[in-house]
């Protein structure tokens, strides 16, 4: 085997990790989302919130995601950017809530944009600093890997499930 196939075999088989902050969903989160963030920057009908903010180390670029639940469906009467902003509401409110948001998202998750490049407690610290509130799992994962488990199940399994057993941790038995 020459040097360069070597490398390219090497290449395939080692996974990209990426650095990751999750958290469980709660009323309490997604009151911080609304009170720090605001709505989102994008809504999309799999039920995902996206916020794309330069929360990082020198402005990095981060973006918190909100994953939804296997088996997702939108609110009866809203548009999928109304989902956020009406279940916010009706947390910090008290209002009549079109759903809890625990029918809609398994949890958040924070990792560095655009694929740069954070040292894991770094993130974890940025990611605390910016949402006041600590991470149910911090560390490496394989977001390829996740995917494509995610793909195969036609989606009907929880990303944040088997993100926070990447991490090991607890939090994923919950």
């Amino acid at each position: 085997m020459s040097l360069q196939s070597s490398r390219t075999v090497d290449a395939v088989a080692r996974p990209a990790l990426t650095p990751t902050c999750v958290w469980r969903i709660s009323d309490r989160l997604v009151i911080a989302l609304d009170d720090r963030f605001g709505d989102p920057d994008d809504s999309y009908v799999n039920g995902s919130q996206v916020w794309l903010r330069e929360d990082g180390p020198g402005g990095t670029v981060l973006e918190w995601r909100l994953h939804p639940v296997a088996g997702y469906r939108r609110p009866a009467g809203l548009g999928i950017y109304e989902v956020f902003p009406a279940v916010a509401l009706a947390a910090v409110d008290g209002a009549d809530s079109p759903a809890q948001a625990e029918a809609l998202w398994d949890g958040l998750e924070c990792f560095a944009a655009y694929g740069d490049e954070l040292e894991p407690a770094v993130l974890r610290a940025a990611a605390l600093a910016v949402l006041g509130m600590e991470p149910d799992g911090a560390g490496l994962v394989d977001h390829d890997a996740i995917g494509d488990r995610w793909g195969r199940a036609g989606g009907a399994m929880s990303i944040v499930a088997a993100l926070l057993a990447e991490l090991g941790s607890p939090a994923a038995e919950r």
